[in-house]
């Protein structure tokens, strides 16, 4: 059965997409830790992120870093941090989270934004995205 990933990637469940290529996407956190939290996900469905072969493991990597970089230009925040845990989707994800304070990063206070804002803030980290 496919990933709830899978489904957004497939188009079947809508989301705030930031960028996309052949093999990787990018999109907003719909119950993120902080403004701008971006997920970024290979569009192989592996369940762990060490499973994946090496090639896409890099790409990953540099996916997400193209991400944050264009993520620190629009939000205002110390640095963004990365992080990959995986217990909640069985589909390879790297949470980009802007960060402020380390509570920003433990999964426990959670932002609310409508769906406006949250248009808005993809339509700029998009533009940003090189």
């Amino acid at each position: 059965m496919a990933s709830i990933f899978t489904k957004i990637i497939n188009g079947e469940i809508p989301s705030y997409k930031i960028a996309e290529d052949d093999n990787f996407y990018a999109f907003l956190d719909i119950n993120p830790n902080a403004i701008g939290h971006t997920l970024c996900i290979p569009k192989k469905e592996v369940d762990k992120i060490f499973d994946l072969d090496e090639e896409t493991y890099i790409g990953l990597m540099q996916f997400s870093r193209k991400i944050a970089l264009a993520l620190k230009k629009v939000v205002d925040c110390k640095r963004v941090g990365m992080s990959v845990i995986g217990l909640e989707v069985p589909h390879v994800h790297v949470h980009l989270i802007p960060l402020n304070a380390m509570a920003d990063a433990t999964f426990q206070t959670k932002q609310k934004l409508s769906p406006v804002e949250f248009e808005n803030l993809a339509e700029r980290i998009r533009a940003e995205v090189k």
